[in-house]
């Protein structure tokens, strides 16, 4: 029978009632970074195919690209493909059920926080 006392009922915890977990911020962290390297993908696509429609449609993307706008763009999205990578690894080190502890598990979401920027730092400097 429906319970005609929902009135009463207590609500479904919120977001404002749980503290955030680092391993909660670095799941939301790898799904933002998944999207933004698919806008940037599109980025690059359009830069492609302006290549190949004409001079001046290439003139508009590659502009576009190589402005300081451009720039940051790019360099955020070889940050989040780093990070998205080490999250990515993090979570096959999960799937072989190895580190699940919390302990350890936190300690994973620090290694993609602090791995991220200084592997794109490396590869500023090389690339």
């Amino acid at each position: 029978m429906a319970d005609v006392n929902r009135g009463n009922r207590p609500l479904s915890p919120h977001l404002s009632v749980y503290r955030p977990q680092l391993t909660s911020i670095t799941s939301i962290l790898t799904r933002i970074t998944g999207n933004a390297m698919l806008v940037t993908a599109l980025l690059i696509v359009w830069w492609f195919l302006a290549a190949a429609a004409s001079e001046s449609a290439f003139a508009v993307a590659n502009g576009f690209l190589t402005s300081w706008f451009g720039d940051l763009v790019m360099a955020l999205s070889v940050l989040g493909m780093w990070y998205h990578t080490l999250a990515g690894i993090r979570h096959l080190i999960w799937d072989n059920a190895k580190m699940l502890e919390l302990e350890q598990a936190e300690k994973l979401g620090w290694a993609c926080l602090i791995g991220a920027p200084i592997l794109s730092l490396l590869t500023f400097i090389f690339v």
